[in-house]
């Protein structure tokens, strides 16, 4: 992908996502049933005590690709080129250093996440998304009129309502929750739970995050699968 030519209406996102040679990037790949970097479709696990296959309840994740949002999706300004993006996030990458992040399965509202295990872990996530963010503001297209009131119609609190009309997303800064999507919004809280219980069995093995790089992202045309554009590693370890 790192030769990709993407169309002017492309979206692109700067999300976490883990390396491509780690047990976290095959794991969530392989939950997801999709490699978002290869295209490649992957095989799903299932958890003995579902009674709908596991891929009937990822379709949303799976097109986002498995990540956690660090700058949500966004069209570009006029005049900006996706060269623009792509040095403008790789030189912020080299101004952040890489650290490990504890994590813990969790409800999300109807949702099933993987979310930071200790504040300081998300406190730090919450620092690096807001750098990214105001880094790259100034290449991010405003939204349309209609656009944005389509968005302040969802229930929103007024700081939240505030973030969205100044930088295009409500839950940035002290609204950002950092989270890896699991499933679909799912009704069914025994469904919910069953999915908690399989990633709570299986995180001790898989370690903690390590936060060392992010990924552009990038929808091509409205609705279609995110793919990984381009990593961008972090420049230096976090000194203890």
């Amino acid at each position: 992908m790192s030769g990709a030519v993407w169309p002017r209406d492309a979206r692109f996102a700067v999300y976490y996502a883990p390396s491509r040679e780690s047990a976290w990037w095959q794991a969530g790949c392989a939950w997801l049933g999709r490699d978002a970097q290869s295209g490649m479709l992957c095989t799903a696990p299932q958890p003995d005590d579902l009674a709908r296959p596991l891929a009937e309840l990822t379709g949303a994740p799976r097109r986002y690709g498995w990540h956690g949002t660090l700058v949500a999706p966004f069209g570009l300004a006029a005049g900006i080129t996706q060269h623009d993006v792509l040095e403008a996030t790789r030189e912020w990458a080299l101004t952040q250093s890489a650290f490990t992040v504890p994590v813990e399965a969790a409800t999300l509202g109807d949702f099933v996440a993987l979310r930071p295990a200790e504040p300081e872990g998300e406190a730090k996530l919450r620092a690096v998304a807001a750098s990214a963010l105001q880094t790259l503001n100034a290449l991010r297209a405003k939204p349309s009129a209609a656009d944005l009131a389509r968005r302040l119609a969802a229930p929103l609190s007024e700081r939240q309502r505030a973030l969205l009309t100044e930088w295009g997303y409500p839950y940035v800064f002290e609204e950002f929750r950092f989270h890896m999507t699991l499933s679909s919004s799912l009704a069914d809280a025994a469904e919910r739970a069953s999915l908690v219980a399989w990633w709570r069995a299986r995180i001790p093995a898989l370690g903690a995050l390590e936060i060392d790089q992010a990924a552009l992202f990038v929808e091509p045309a409205p609705g279609e699968p995110f793919v990984l554009w381009q990593r961008v590693p972090f420049q230096t370890r976090e000194v203890k």
